[in-house]
């Protein structure tokens, strides 16, 4: 197994390698929260379907493979984005959230807790006006 293969990105597309939701999005569109799943559901296209115009990341959080080199917030050794949700936003949990992601998780693997922290309230569709989350998910000029 490579490495990539070890580690997963938890701010995936639905179209990418071993793609599995972890999360769904609630709360509102000013303050989105991520509810953490039990246990990974099969999301097949009959269920897609049924989301008629809403694109999945509008429902679901995502967990795939890293794409490392092929993404725009990797740096050759570690997830910028990862880097600017810790320093952009402020903690919306105390605790850690249970998370099947979390053995797995780039995020977690180079940013502990202080990523889990901050987890919740991202999504991958940012909401117009959250000028935070929009900051932080800006990739680096440079990366990747």
């Amino acid at each position: 197994m490579t490495r990539a293969a070890a580690i997963s990105c938890p701010s995936a597309q639905p179209d990418m390698q071993d793609a599995r939701v972890f999360g769904v999005i609630g709360g509102s569109e000013e303050s989105p929260r991520v509810s953490y799943l039990r246990e990974t559901p099969l999301l097949d296209a009959k269920l897609v379907r049924r989301l008629g115009v809403i694109q999945p990341t509008q429902v679901f959080r995502f967990a795939a493979r890293c794409e490392e080199a092929r993404c725009a917030h990797f740096d050759g050794q570690h997830c910028t984005l990862a880097q600017r949700i810790v320093e952009t936003l402020d903690p919306v949990v105390d605790a850690l959230p249970s998370c099947l992601v979390r053995a797995s998780c780039r995020w977690y693997a180079e940013q502990g807790a202080k990523a889990c922290f901050r987890c919740p309230q991202v999504v991958t569709v940012i909401p117009p006006g959250n000028a935070p989350l929009n900051r932080a998910a800006l990739p680096a000029s440079g990366a990747g």
